[in-house]
């Protein structure tokens, strides 16, 4: 099969396109140089990031032990309880000793998700996995605070955010 042939006057016009391309990229670079740029901070606008600021105070804990209804599909379940204090390291998970499978019976806390007794291959672990251990990577405290933004979901049964 042959291939189409290129015109004569496209082949004579090939190296002005070219030209006109490489002074199109050079007279950008040239402008670019003069301009001067300031530098912003992304997420602090046009403040001074080393200024002093006052901080608002943290939002309230609830702790009034009520499960309420995940705002997301897939949300990790937050925290009703106070967890000022608690520990969280190599060696200790005050949560596991509450929500762990053998304390859940004398707790009365929910047992953890069997989930997280699942590694990243996919095989049943007889305790919690590594990769699971440090709660507060997903699960939060609930707190008083003002939503940032409005939020419409609803879960599967129709029922809008609230207590269960």
């Amino acid at each position: 099969m042959r291939s189409p042939d290129i015109s004569p006057g496209f082949r004579l016009a090939i190296p002005g396109i070219i030209l006109a391309g490489i002074v199109v990229f050079a007279a950008s670079a040239f402008s670019q140089e003069s301009e001067s740029f300031t530098i912003v901070p992304r997420l602090t606008g046009a403040t001074n990031p080393m200024s002093v600021h006052t901080v608002p105070p943290l939002p309230r804990p609830v702790t009034n032990d009520v499960r309420r209804v995940r705002n997301f599909p897939e949300q990790p379940p937050i925290i009703p309880h106070s967890i000022d204090g608690y520990q969280i390291t190599l060696n200790t998970n005050r949560c596991l000793s509450c929500h762990a499978r053998q304390m859940v019976e004398g707790s009365g806390a929910p047992m953890i998700s069997v989930t997280h007794f699942v590694d990243r291959s996919g095989q049943m672990l007889a305790d919690v996995s590594p990769s699971r251990y440090f709660c507060t990577q997903c699960h939060v405290q609930q707190t008083d605070a003002r939503p940032l933004v409005g939020n419409t979901f609803q879960d599967a049964s129709g029922d809008r955010q609230g207590q269960r």
